[in-house]
């Protein structure tokens, strides 16, 4: 675990943003560097999270954790299929492939998500917003969580979708089917998450001054009964009002309905899984205004093949859908038909979840 260091802000840095004062004073090397720490949860302002834009204050205290320098990975073009559903001057809307990794790291070089931008689109077209190593990524999915993304080929159209995103304008929605019969037919977890320090790549529910607001609320579509080997399933409606690492799959844990395939933070013997060999969750809607524009775009999603074949196996077992499951089903059959293009829609049109 890196250290945790005290800065003092000076008068020099007051009313200068958090990640500005942290590279002004040289606690970290650059303002994309500190701006990486403050969202990852590792910088604490007066003993509390807090925005990246935040301004400080003189005398205000920093905890912060000390800079380490990070393997340079070197990024490239590869060209790797891209479904694009949307695309204009400003914004690219993807249905991301399962096992499609957002960014490079060092522990992952190439074939992600940010090499198939570069190559489509040149490293001087795509936004910056999230770094110099991460162009055109606005928001990001788990590698094997497919659906639909938003990419930015600009900043300002970038900073304006993150913008939405803090602000909760963007409707992002995921299917997921989870273990067990989830008894309500709504429901709300709001949960704080930490990084579980203990294992580095896992999530947890935490008390903790490092955890993050999380909150994402639930519709049921379709319960299924029991079986010999199983204690029954659920296909949920899942809708993120923020979008911390791993939030719904950490949710739908900490609520005893772990998600189908879950490698991390599933629970269940091989023969629950459904023969899946990764987590059964799929961005199937995103509803956004244009950055510039102001026009509201809504995109729905049909379901992957392998997803599809699991829900398949369940048919003769479901003990029915809800009405929010009809309205679902609906939509997904229309995508399939359409092949995922857009609908335009007045954002009054639209209701929480």
């Amino acid at each position: 675990m890196a250290r945790q260091l005290l800065h003092i802000v000076t008068e020099e840095e007051a009313g200068m943003r958090l990640d500005a004062a942290l590279a002004f004073s040289g606690c970290y090397p650059s303002r994309n560097a500190a701006a990486k720490r403050i969202e990852n949860g590792a910088v604490f302002l007066n003993g509390q999270t807090s925005q990246k834009r935040t301004p400080v204050q003189a005398g205000d205290t920093v905890v912060y954790e000390e800079y380490v320098e990070q393997d340079i990975v070197a990024l490239y073009g590869q060209e790797i299929p891209l479904d694009i559903r949307y695309e204009d001057d400003e914004i690219i809307v993807i249905a991301k492939q399962r096992g499609l990794i957002c960014h490079p790291s060092h522990n992952h070089a190439d074939q992600t998500l940010v090499n198939a931008l570069i190559h489509r689109y040149g490293h001087q077209n795509l936004a910056h917003v999230q770094g110099e190593d991460r162009p055109g990524i606005v928001h990001r999915l788990d590698g094997d969580t497919s659906g639909l993304m938003i990419c930015a080929k600009d900043d300002e159209a970038g900073d304006a979708m993150q913008f939405a995103i803090r602000m909760k304008n963007v409707d992002r929605r995921y299917l997921a089917l989870v273990h067990g019969m989830i008894a309500a037919d709504t429901g709300e977890i709001d949960a704080p998450i930490a990084r579980n320090h203990k294992t580095g790549s896992t999530m947890r529910i935490s008390g903790d001054a490092s955890a993050r607001e999380a909150l994402t609320s639930f519709r049921v579509l379709e319960r299924f009964e029991a079986g010999n080997r199983d204690d029954g399933y659920t296909l949920v409606e899942c809708k993120l009002f923020t979008g911390r690492t791993h939030q719904i799959r950490v949710h739908m844990q900490y609520i005893h309905h772990c998600i189908v395939g879950d490698p991390l933070y599933g629970s269940h013997g091989p023969h629950a899984q459904l023969k899946l060999d990764r987590q059964f969750l799929h961005s199937y809607r995103l509803g956004f205004a244009h950055p510039s524009t102001g026009e509201y775009l809504e995109f729905t999603d049909y379901l992957p093949d392998d997803l599809q074949a699991a829900l398949d196996k369940l048919d003769d077992r479901s003990i029915g859908r809800t009405p929010a499951g009809e309205e679902v089903m609906a939509a997904l059959q229309a995508a399939s038909e359409a092949g995922g293009l857009l609908t335009r829609e007045e954002p009054d049109a639209h209701t929480e979840s």
